[in-house]
Formats: C-alpha cells, sequence, structure tokens
C-alpha cells in the first residue's frame, strides 16, 4: 500500500520514450522533404490549397450535388453517371435535370469560394468542408468545414463574406 501512495504522489513524468520518438521521427521527416513536403501535408488536410475546387476523390463538394442544395433545400449525394467538368473538378448531380441545370449555369450553383470552408477563406486560409454544414445568402452556396464552425460564421456572415470576397482567390498558393 505504501507504494501505491507513493506512485500516486509522485510527480507527472515526461512524455513517453515512444512518443517523445515519434515526434522527432516526425519532424525529421519534414526537415527530409522540405517546403515541398510541408506543401504536400498542408494540402492533404485542405489548408494550402492550389486548385480553384475543393474536391476529394469523390469530386468536388465531395461528390454531393450542387444544385440540390437550391432545389431540394439539402445535401444529396451525386450519382457516378451524372458528372460533368467544370472548373477543374468533376462535379456530380443527383438526376439528370440537375446535371442539365449546372450545365446552363454553373456560376449560379458553384459554391463560393470553390467550395472551401467560408470561414477559413474570410480568415485568409483553406479548409476541405462537410457536405451538411451549408447555406445559401442571397443566391449563393457557401460551405464551412462542419456545423459548429457554420454557426460561428453566420454569427457574422456578412462580415465573413466581405472578407472572402477580398481573400479569394488569392488565398490560394502556388
Amino acid at each position: 500500500m505504501a507504494r501505491r501512495l507513493r506512485r500516486a504522489n509522485m510527480p507527472a513524468q515526461p512524455e513517453s520514450p515512444v512518443v517523445l520518438k515519434k515526434i522527432l521521427i516526425v519532424a525529421m521527416a519534414l526537415a527530409v522533404l522540405g517546403l515541398a513536403g510541408w506543401h504536400a501535408y498542408l494540402r492533404s488536410l485542405g489548408l494550402y490549397a492550389t486548385a480553384p475546387v475543393y474536391q476529394t476523390a469523390r469530386g468536388a463538394l465531395d461528390g454531393y450535388d450542387p444544385v440540390a442544395y437550391f432545389t431540394v433545400g439539402a445535401p444529396a449525394a451525386g450519382k457516378a453517371e451524372f458528372t460533368h467538368e467544370w472548373n477543374g473538378a468533376t462535379w456530380r448531380f443527383a438526376s439528370a435535370e440537375n446535371l442539365a441545370a449546372f450545365r446552363q449555369a454553373p456560376e449560379k450553383y458553384a459554391p463560393q469560394f470553390g467550395g472551401y470552408c467560408a470561414y477559413a477563406v474570410a480568415n485568409n486560409y483553406t479548409a476541405k468542408t462537410a457536405p451538411e454544414a451549408w447555406h445559401i445568402e442571397d443566391g449563393r452556396l457557401y460551405l464551412n468545414y462542419n456545423l459548429e464552425v457554420r454557426d460561428t460564421w453566420r454569427a457574422s456572415q456578412a462580415e465573413f463574406i466581405s472578407a472572402g470576397v477580398k481573400n479569394w482567390p488569392a488565398v490560394l498558393r502556388d
């Protein structure tokens, strides 16, 4: 019992050697990869974007139909048979009608700031988005990183939209 008391009252130990070793390995890898590796890592997180449209392996909007936000008022998964290439990205649609509407007026339906998080762009960086974290304001579709960020963005959306317009597209990096 005395042994247990001593352990409980001992000062906190530094990080375990395994954790320190992992941190050192990551730091060394980044040093070896250099700036190009760091940029690639940031791009993989969606924080350092170069492409004009945020897209995943499923395409722009993570494969969701941009027209559905306007017509259904909710995110709808796009289908592989209804795709369209526009602005360097592959867009998917839930129906042939939505595909036709987008082809006719892509600027009307495409999200602002290339589908990157509107809050992030307003703060001069980029971030990925979640299909359910959306808002339409003045006929424009805005997406955010998640629902919590969307709520923060909506609390001062006029200011964030203004800042985003100033930052876009310069926020995209080479």
